[in-house]
């Protein structure tokens, strides 16, 4: 179950070395906005070594390359590919086109290298409001793609308003976001909350973030990550009605009886789509039987 998605700088060793031991389900590898033009073949070789040595054990490891319109990112899937890193992160994804160019130049590579085709997943990052309004497009465009992923500040700067911790100025965007990712049947991931010294705000921010039917979030800072794990993980009293409303099922079908009711309340299929959901969850987390 991936909750929590933490981005680490490609041209930090000292960070990356702890990688899997900072509790996030996917370390995200950035080669990116992290790293510096005159760094960046120095951070590829860097996160190279990093898969090919360490492993990074429970964990999946993402990398986050840079964006079609430089001249880095054919580099990047040349270096990375081979590897067979869980997922490639595309910056600045805004349109469907965007995804076959990436869809074609992996997919050679993985024939190239004796891999099945689609080994290597694709969670494109979406931080342009073309990109929000194609969102649907480029979560349908290749069965690579298996989670879309909201980039808040790079979009709030294409909107051209301030980013603030409220996130109103982003609020349509996440709901366009879930709506085109739960259409294509793929997850989605929200953007991190940058203020990495308010933990409140970080939990209330991830709780909003479930509440829109967000399959996670990601962070910035290690500080975030149990908090982030937290809001998207089952509580014990979401558990415990779950599992009520599977007992109400078996008990109804023992005694013959169409309608379910439970604490009052009738029992209807999204209810108990929600419960199956529920402890799914909790039993990929050990939280359940």
């Amino acid at each position: 179950m991936r909750r929590s998605m933490l981005f680490l700088p490609g041209n930090t060793p000292n960070i990356i070395i702890n990688g899997d031991a900072l509790g996030a389900d996917c370390i995200i590898l950035d080669l990116e906005d992290a790293v510096a033009p005159d760094q960046k073949d120095a951070a590829r070789l860097l996160v190279c070594n990093a898969i090919g040595e360490m492993g990074f054990e429970g964990c999946e490891v993402t990398v986050r390359i840079n964006s079609l319109d430089t001249a880095y990112w054919k580099d990047d899937l040349d270096a990375i590919i081979p590897l067979r890193p869980d997922m490639i992160m595309p910056a600045k994804v805004s349109r469907a086109a965007d995804i076959e160019t990436l869809d074609a130049y992996i997919s050679a590579l993985e024939d190239k290298h004796g891999m099945e085709r689609n080994t290597v997943k694709l969670i494109p990052l979406i931080e342009t409001a073309l990109g929000v309004e194609n969102a649907f497009s480029i979560a349908s465009a290749s069965p690579r793609v298996t989670a879309l992923f909201l980039g808040g500040e790079d979009l709030s700067a294409d909107l051209r308003c301030k980013r603030t911790k409220g996130g109103e100025e982003i609020r349509y965007a996440r709901g366009r976001m879930v709506m085109a990712a739960r259409a294509a049947g793929i997850d989605v991931y929200d953007t991190p909350f940058t203020d990495v010294n308010d933990d409140e705000g970080a939990l209330a921010d991830a709780q909003f973030a479930k509440s829109l039917g967000f399959s996670g979030k990601a962070a910035i800072s290690p500080r975030h990550v149990p908090l982030i794990n937290e809001a998207f993980s089952p509580t014990a009293d979401e558990i415990e009605y779950a599992t009520e409303v599977f007992a109400a099922i078996e008990q109804a079908k023992l005694q013959g009886r169409g309608a379910i009711s439970l604490r009052g309340k009738m029992i209807d299929a999204p209810i108990v789509e929600r419960a199956r959901q529920t402890l799914e969850a909790a039993r990929q987390l050990g939280l359940a039987q």
